[in-house]
């Protein structure tokens, strides 16, 4: 796989996270928010696996360290790296993802900020605001979709087993 091939990979993967969400509710509701904290990010995310349409990322703690899976198009490849919060509401994940053909980097970054107790989330520098996670869980929230715990390394191994690496 070519390096701009794994890069397009990283980002539409990347891409399709909330993508059901409503971004017209998000774009009503953001007027009067704030930022998250780093430490309302760091408890969001630490020690939690988020599970995507064809894979997944855990945000270890121990050093920070971000690893994740993903079958898009049906093609296996695997991502290593680490998880950070820059400015106040940016998470950030910097991996280098590997596939049969080959490894590239990619960093990835989502803003959040808060009304209440919604959440708004987009994907940096120009994707949408929706809402992340609404005062009372929804079904449909992307926030649903982190769960405690690490679903990530069984399948990276078998993964990175059958990329040969």
């Amino acid at each position: 796989m070519t390096t701009f091939r794994l890069l397009l990979l990283a980002a539409t993967l990347a891409g399709s996270i909330g993508a059901a969400a409503s971004t017209a509710e998000a774009r009503r509701g953001t007027a009067k928010t704030t930022p998250l904290t780093a430490g309302e990010i760091h408890a969001l995310y630490g020690q939690k696996s988020w599970i995507w349409k064809a894979g997944a990322g855990y945000f270890s703690v121990r050093e920070r360290r971000f690893t994740a899976w993903s079958k898009e198009n049906g093609k296996p490849s695997y991502g290593v790296g680490r998880w950070f919060i820059t400015e106040p509401g940016r998470l950030c994940f910097k991996a280098d993802w590997h596939a049969r053909d080959g490894s590239a980097p990619a960093t990835t970054c989502f803003s959040h900020r808060k009304r209440g107790n919604v959440i708004y989330q987009k994907r940096e520098p120009d994707g949408q605001w929706y809402v992340f996670k609404h005062g009372r869980t929804r079904a449909g929230d992307e926030f649903a979709k982190l769960r405690r715990g690490n679903y990530v390394s069984a399948r990276l191994g078998a993964i990175q087993t059958r990329i040969g690496e």
